[in-house]
Formats: structure tokens, sequence, C-alpha cells
């Protein structure tokens, strides 16, 4: 049996998660997230520790270990800059990681399969492979959570690009004169249908008075202002914070769109931390993408459905690019 490790690097916390060829979760491993280059490698080699011990006599069928991070990475694995990890910038991943991971699967003679790629590209290979991609030839993952990702397969292999960087939808600008991203531009369509995003739509209307709520389920602090408040102020009812997510949807529906133009894929896939409440947060967006964009319905129309894997999709599909299950 072939068992591939996946490791997730998030804003937080590392997921690490060892999977099976078919899919099957065989063990899994969280440890927070550190705030240096070197307390991150060390971090990564101490998952794949971890993981090795739990799977016991399991943990020489390892085959491939796999890990996804925020940002630009080019096709060696290193990574250029990120918008969501501070400091985390031209980190050449293999070359700290290879020795010591080689060192825990048996020593410098060690054959295992080692790669790092971009978080979203190993969620949509994820769900390409087991979830809500599966048995489809053309799909684009979306991630929603602190700012958004992106991932593309076409006739069921990833699209790289020239340079291994695309799928970076969050960075598509739909407004020039919006606020600054941390890619260096400003009006990014993460910078509106994110976490992020919506806390700013949020925060925006507070201080114009249109939704004081927020502000009461705030402590009275505008700059306090969260997503879980906009969450709970709406299921209260409040009309200011329904007109927060009106606008929120508005943006997120013209991002689905231009996708939509620009790629034609079989479906649209939502995943990340929003999915959670999309209930509350993403039925203005899907409303309003299907009633206002061409391709929203009718016969022509692009789906867009729901991520099925969660919150482990970026490690079951780094495990899943290690043993070579999607290409």
């Amino acid at each position: 049996m072939a068992i591939g490790i996946g490791l997730d690097v998030g804003g937080t916390k590392i997921l690490g998660c060892a999977m099976d060829a078919d899919g099957s979760l065989v063990a899994e491993v969280r440890v927070a997230s550190p705030h240096t280059p070197e307390l991150l490698y060390q971090a990564l080699v101490d998952c794949v520790d971890a993981l090795l011990a739990k799977l016991g006599p399991l943990a020489p069928e390892v085959r491939g270990v796999g890990v996804g991070v925020p940002g630009l990475v080019d096709e060696h694995g290193v990574l250029h800059e990120t918008a969501n990890l501070h400091g985390m910038t031209e980190l050449d991943l293999p070359a700290a990681l290879r020795g010591p991971i080689g060192e825990l699967l048996g020593g410098p003679g060690a054959s295992f399969h080692l790669i790092v790629d971009n978080d979203a590209t190993c969620a949509a290979a994820a769900e390409h492979a087991w979830g809500a991609g599966r048995g489809g030839a053309d799909s684009v993952l979306v991630t929603l959570g602190t700012g958004i990702g992106g991932g593309i397969v076409s006739d069921g292999r990833i699209v790289r690009g020239a340079r291994n960087f695309g799928g970076e939808v969050g960075h598509m600008v739909i407004d020039p004169s919006g606020p600054d991203c941390g890619c260096g531009r400003k009006g990014c369509w993460e910078r509106f249908s994110s976490g992020t995003g919506l806390a700013y739509l949020a925060r925006r209307a507070a201080r114009a008075g249109t939704a004081p709520r927020l502000i009461d389920l705030a402590g009275g602090d505008v700059d306090a202002i969260v997503g879980e408040h906009v969450v709970k102020a709406a299921s209260e009812g409040d009309p200011g914070v329904a007109a927060v997510l009106e606008e929120f949807g508005s943006y997120l529906s013209l991002g689905l769109a231009n996708i939509v133009e620009i790629l034609d894929p079989g479906c649209i896939i939502l995943g990340g931390g929003l999915v959670a409440a999309s209930h509350v947060l993403l039925e203005p967006g899907l409303r309003i993408y299907a009633t206002t964009y061409r391709r929203g319905s009718g016969p022509r129309a692009v789906p867009v459905v729901l991520a099925t894997l969660g919150e482990r999709a970026g490690a079951f599909g780094a495990a899943a690019l290690s043993l070579g299950t999607v290409g």
C-alpha cells in the first residue's frame, strides 16, 4: 500500500495528513504555524516525524511527501512571495527539507517524492481526485478564506502556467481604486470577497452609519469587527448587515463570472473557511451570479458547487500530488 504525506501550511496551523492512493485518511497531526523560516522548516519535519510515529508499521509504505503553501511557488518548489505568511519569501523548501525528511524515511539514500506547491493548487487536486470535482475533466477551485486562492484543472490535469504561478484568481483586479492588497496592487478580488474583504466591507458600512449593530457586537470598536459579527447580525435579520452581504455578493459574483468567461470550466468549486457559513455569506453572491451573468443560468451555465473535503483539502491534495494521483 503506497502512502503519501501531505502538509498544508496556513497562517495559524500546519495540518498534516497521511493518505493512501484511494484517498483514505490514515493518520493526522496539527501544529501551530511558526513565523520564521527556520522554525517553519523544523515544524514541517516534526509533522512528518509525528505522522510516521502514528503510522507505526505502515511507515515504510510512505512514497511521497507534499507541502502546500500560500503564495507563488515555482516549478522547483521555491516560495517566492506570499501575501499571508509575513516574512516567508524566497524560501527554497525542497533544499531545506529533503535531507531531514530523508533521514526520517530511511537515511540519505531514501527514495521518496518531495513536492512543494501552492496550497490552493493542492486543494484543487484533492477536490478533483476525491471531492466535488471527481468524475469531471475541467474545474476551477476557488478557496475563500483569509484571502482567495485558486486552482485550475483542465482535461484532468493541473494547469500550472509557464512559471507554475497559474490559478492566482484572488489577485485579479476588480476595482483599481480599491483598497491596498498585500500583493502590492489595489482592488484585488480577495480584498472584497475573502474573509478579510468581508470584514473590510462591514467596517466601512459601520463607519458610514448603515450597520450600527456590528459596532454593538464588536464592543463599540469598529476596527474589531470581523466576519463572525456579520454572521451573527445576519442571523438576527439586521437590515444593515443584509446590505453588506449584498455588496459582498456582488463582488463575489463578479469574480466568478470573470473566471467563467476566461476558462469555461465544467464547474467552479467553492472551498475555504467561508463555506462553513455558506447559507449566510455565499447565498447573495450565488443568487446574483445566477440571475445577472449570462453563464450563471440556462443551457450554457457553469454550475457553482461547494467543496466536499473541508479544511483537509490542501493536505489531501499535497499527498495526492506526492503520489502522482493527479498530474
